[in-house]
């Protein structure tokens, strides 16, 4: 009897465990197209007309800034849920008295996950503008490097980043294109 229970105890665990990972993927996967987005968005790409879905299947993984920045925001998250929810029980007419006495309303349930989840949101889009920013500073301090063609002429110019196909360089003002696996030597992309 006790060896079916534990059974099943540890297969609804392991169940719920792969939905819990398989749900974090999806969300670390987002958050770093909206990363790579923003960080190329800085200098007028739309890295979305560049890249493969490779590129952001692998995105939180390639750059450990988003992922430091994930596992960051996770844990902030958590912690103020937590402190929330300790808040609340520990001192309710304080908390009560905080929040204008809504926590009293039938729907305060639904709109604490639904402010938690617009806040974060709302956190993750700043978040990802600040490190557009804080990317292109990067860029602009950085040493320029120098690209060879198979017919030995060369370019150099900053790297601005990229994707399994193409790196992106600047040139002074002008964004080049250059593909890494083809006879055409670079596109160039027009300024904005």
């Amino acid at each position: 009897m006790k060896e079916g229970l534990i059974k099943d105890a540890y297969e609804a665990l392991i169940k719920e465990l792969q939905t819990i990972l398989t749900v974090a993927y999806i969300f670390s996967v987002a958050v770093g197209m909206l990363f790579t987005h923003h960080k190329y968005k800085e200098f007028n790409i739309n890295i979305f007309d560049y890249a493969d879905i490779l590129d952001f299947l692998i995105a939180p993984f390639s750059d450990f800034a988003i992922l430091w920045f994930i596992i960051a925001s996770s844990a902030l998250i958590g912690l103020l849920l937590v402190g929330d929810t300790y808040f609340r029980k520990k001192y309710p007419y304080a908390y009560s008295r905080f929040n204008f006495g809504i926590d009293k309303k039938q729907w305060f349930s639904q709109y604490r996950v639904i402010s938690f989840i617009i806040l974060f949101a709302l956190y993750l889009v700043l978040a990802a503008q600040a490190y557009g920013s804080y990317y292109k500073k990067q860029v602009m301090e950085s040493s320029p490097i120098e690209i060879r063609f198979a017919d030995n002429e060369t370019k150099r110019g900053l790297l601005v980043g990229k994707t399994k196909d193409i790196i992106f360089l600047l040139d002074g003002e002008r964004i080049s294109a250059i593909p890494i696996t083809s006879f055409l030597k670079e596109y160039q992309l027009p300024k904005k």
